[in-house]
């Protein structure tokens, strides 16, 4: 970037900055260029400015601010910039004058950068001028106007316009992301904000970096490290809504206060009862003038919101504690549902009230019964407070953080970490530590806590809390992946508590993963059917869902895995835990990579991991990033695979199912590349993992054909052979037929080193025998390159041809560019090239004919794609396949060969 560096405190909006030196770039070309910076209010646009103008501190910079009071005036924002009169006599010479006045105050070779601010107020005059003398001037010049998006509609239409022709160089300036609140706050206050706080001051300021900056330099920096119940306003931001509210009569200021008490959006119908407002249209109307209040689409009633949640914030505090008292009494009585009705007395409640607190412990109860985690902690946090007992207290805030971390959201649970530690010991607080460590994976730590919690515990005196210790036991297991311990904690848990604990219905959802991976799996299925999702309502069912796609998955079942995978990712209806819907979007994933759904799969791996960056569960990220790993090899995107691969970082000393999808990243990216002794440094501490408790499980984790095809293309033939003997003694023993599958082309290769090749072809057929009744593209496409390329070695050339062909269409449907580089290297090696046909087209469907007959005509694939009433997309898989088909590489082949001669 020229001139002066950028400010480090100019957060948030480099890519911004850098968008704009691309446009100054583009008019240094000799292409004078026109940028358009939009935002809202508060949203850094003249900051952005004034950042662009010190950078460039050497060049010839014009600046003007349109007003409001000027916009009807004609050439008031040109004469700021050329600093003279302008004459409205002859309009036609205006643009002559400014490029006559540009060239005479303008070095040679120099940029002119020419920013105007608060662009939706210019002038039309001057704007016409503006870019009448851009459109003429052979200069380097470069003009960035900033708008207000709010305001620019109450502009006159032909500013609107004409600013619209330039949409295509529009840069819109958005909220600033968490992670940017996060770096803005070290920069500006030097305070380390945790993630679930940006995420909150983020939607309070409503998207204004102005509003944002005030807030972190008005609170105190220790403030920041505490949960806090109600987000600090801006003083300007206070004096502004207020200043508003205080100009409006006196019905509109009781509706806009009774909004206030309901919560950033309500009924209007409910706002009108607690004002005792006659006429609540009109004084709604008057509130939505002063930009208070607006109107929001909901079927069945008129739904009203704060324009900002910063207006409902001022209001409230200003209303006094007496009068919000009296509101918030008054609203628990008018509106319509449990949980609203108990906030509003809790909002009422300004000291200690043991009978409220235990009403909102019984009503937590049974959301936590019904899996909603996330509304269980807000309410106990709320009894924590009103609890007049230490005990009490203590004992609400555990399992308030409790319910925090069953729903997955480690971030804000790791906000009372520290008070927690604070407590008394006990079982309880040990059980609640160790399910953090858990979440973290932190496995050391989770083991000592859980097993220090289960020693301290007295089963018959606390059942509940004894059956909670052992099912976090479960996870504990399931994550270290150990079969044997999932099934002994999950039948503790069970003859500790009642069917309807949520720590049994938990473990119930998990110990059919636990049979499976001890070779139980006639049990493990039994255990999901007429399980406890059948008869559960709200989110827990989705533990079951998870739990059977996994198996599912894991029993060669790809389809039903999918079907219930996609069930158990909660939504806008159904609530649940993040952990569930990260656990299930993982093995959705996995699901959709077997399926051949690549792009699917990318999409889910791209939502669960945004989902674990926001509620900061570790514990799952390898298992996340794995297949995005494993995709982006595959389809040759080094790059992309690497970003995954580093996400995916886990070791030893983590959990296994952390560590093992680390390991198979790792390892299928090396594989991409051919790289096979880094294969099999990759996955060799797999090999040497103990205890083995379910690691070589068919089904679960497919490493060890991978390991093994490693070690043989490395050259350690016999080392692959005794590796391979005992998994594939449980293999047949289970019938997995895709373990069976991959074994078995390992298997060939082997044979074939050793001479055997009638045995390998043996191998090599029944392996494809096994996945023929399997929807499994990418394994089929696999074993068939191994086997070809065997065969090619073995001079069997026109049968490798045909099983090579047979992969290159595997991989070219799966866009696995390495594999069909590798497939055409080894076609092209063999000689035979059997794919060239006297009709070269007679293979293709009627539809892919279609497509042959426009790109024969010159037709580009959006041309083919209109004609055709399909996507892009579509074309290009169609491409891909015709490719394949004939016998060529690429579009320019594919027309040579319709050109030659027949």
């Amino acid at each position: 970037m020229r001139g002066s560096e950028v400010s480090s405190e100019f957060v948030g909006r480099r890519s911004a900055l850098a968008e704009i030196e691309r446009y100054l770039s583009t008019a240094r070309g000799g292409t004078p260029q026109l940028a358009v910076v939009e935002g809202s209010t508060g949203s850094g646009k003249t900051k952005l400015l004034q950042q662009l103008a010190d950078c460039h501190a050497g060049s010839t910079v014009w600046r003007a601010r349109g007003t409001k009071w000027e916009s009807a005036r004609d050439f008031g924002v040109l004469e700021q910039l050329l600093r003279t009169p302008i004459g409205t006599d002859h309009p036609g010479t205006i643009s002559a004058a400014v490029l006559d006045h540009v060239a005479r105050r303008t070095p040679d070779n120099s940029t002119v950068l020419i920013l105007i601010d608060d662009g939706h107020w210019t002038d039309i005059g001057s704007m016409k001028a503006l870019v009448s003398a851009l459109n003429r001037t052979d200069q380097t010049v470069c003009m960035v106007i900033a708008v207000n998006t709010q305001m620019l509609f109450g502009t006159a239409n032909d500013l609107v316009e004409l600013l619209s022709q330039h949409s295509h160089n529009t840069i819109t300036l958005g909220p600033l992301e968490p992670s940017e609140i996060q770096e803005l706050a070290a920069t500006l206050v030097n305070v380390t904000l945790p993630l679930p706080v940006a995420r909150r001051l983020r939607e309070h300021v409503g998207g204004s970096t102005r509003y944002l900056v005030q807030t972190l330099h008005e609170v105190p920096p220790p403030t920041w490290a505490y949960w806090l119940p109600e987000m600090p306003v801006p003083q300007a931001a206070t004096a502004l809504f207020l200043s508003k509210l205080a100009a409006c009569d006196q019905a509109t200021q009781a509706l806009v206060e009774a909004a206030a008490i309901l919560g950033t959006q309500c009924s209007l119908a409910h706002a009108a009862a607690l004002a005792e407002v006659k006429h609540p249209v009109e004084a709604l109307d008057e509130a939505f003038r002063y930009d208070l209040l607006a109107v929001t689409e909901s079927p069945g009633s008129t739904e009203i919101r704060f324009t900002s949640p910063l207006a409902r914030a001022s209001i409230n505090s200003s209303l006094g504690p007496v009068r919000a008292r009296r509101l918030h009494l008054r609203a628990s009585r008018i509106v319509g549902t449990e949980s609203q009705a108990l906030n509003h007395r809790v909002a009422a409640s300004f000291f200690p009230d043991d009978d409220l607190a235990d009403e909102l412990e019984e009503f937590a109860s049974a959301k936590a019964e019904g899996g909603a985690w996330a509304a269980a902690a807000e309410v106990l946090i709320k009894a924590s407070r009103l609890s007049s007992s230490p005990t009490d207290r203590q004992s609400r805030l555990l399992q308030a953080v409790d319910a925090l971390i069953g729903a997955g959201d480690v971030l804000h649970a790791r906000l009372f970490a520290a008070e927690i530690e604070s407590f008394p010991a006990s079982a309880l607080r040990d059980a609640t530590l160790g399910y953090l460590a858990i979440m973290l994976g932190r496995q050391a730590e989770a083991s000592q806590m859980l097993s220090q919690a289960w020693e301290t515990c007295d089963p018959a005196l606390e059942p509940d809390t004894a059956a909670l210790i052992c099912q976090r036991r479960v996870l504990d297991s399931l994550f270290r992946w150990h079969g044997k311990d999932v099934v002994a904690w999950a039948e503790q848990t069970a003859a500790l508590a009642e069917e309807s604990n949520p720590a049994v219905i938990e473990s119930e959802a998990i110990v059919g993963l636990g049979l499976a991976a001890t070779g139980r799996t006639a049990e493990a299925r039994a255990s999901y059917e007429g399980s406890a999702a059948d008869r559960l309502l709200g989110a827990q069912p989705q533990r079951f869902r998870m739990g059977k796609g996994w198996l599912d998955l894991a029993l060669d079942e790809p389809e039903s895995a999918r079907q219930e995978l996609e069930r158990a990712i909660p939504t806008m209806y159904h609530a649940g835990s993040h952990r569930i819907s990260i656990s299930g979007q993982a093995w959705l994933a996995r699901a959709q990579f077997v399926l051949g759904e690549w792009d699917d799969a990318l999409g889910t791996v791209n939502n669960a991991a945004a989902l674990v960056d926001e509620v900061g569960l570790e514990l799952l990220r390898p298992l996340v990033h794995w297949t995005g790993a494993q995709i982006h090899a595959l389809r040759g995107d080094e790059p992309a695979a690497q970003a995954h691969l580093r996400l995916a970082h886990a070791d030893v000393h983590d959990y296994e199912m952390m560590f093992i999808p680390a390991c198979l990243a790792r390892a299928q990216i090396a594989e991409a590349e051919a790289d096979y002794d880094s294969v099999v440094r990759a996955l060799r501490p797999i090999a040497e993992l103990t205890p083995r408790q379910g690691i070589d499980e068919p089904g679960f984790w497919p490493w060890a054909d991978m390991f093994a095809n490693g070690l043989v293309l490395s050259g350690h033939i016999e080392e692959a052979d005794q590796f391979l003997i005992p998994h594939e003694r449980v293999t047949w023993d289970r019938k997995h037929h895709s373990s069976m599958a991959r074994l078995g082309y390992v298997r060939g290769r082997i044979l074939a080193a050793h001479g055997d090749i009638d045995a390998a072809r043996d191998s090599f057929e029944a392996s494809l025998g096994y996945i023929d009744r399997l929807s499994m593209p990418y394994d089929r496409a696999r074993i068939n390159l191994a086997y070809g390329q065997t065969l090619r070695r073995a001079r069997k050339r026109k049968e490798a041809d045909v099983v090579l062909s047979a992969a290159r269409d595997g991989y070219a449907m799966l866009g696995a560019t390495p594999y069909i580089e590798r497939c055409d290297r080894e076609l092209k090696a063999g000689g035979v090239n059997a794919r060239r046909v006297a009709n070269p087209t007679s293979e293709l469907t009627p539809q892919e004919k279609e497509v042959v007959r426009l790109i024969a005509r010159g037709a580009s694939n959006k041309e083919a794609a209109e004609e055709l009433f399909v996507s892009i997309k579509t074309i290009q898989y169609h491409l891909t396949r015709i490719y394949t088909k004939v016998g060529v590489r690429s579009r320019t082949e594919l027309v040579a060969m319709l050109l030659e001669p027949k």
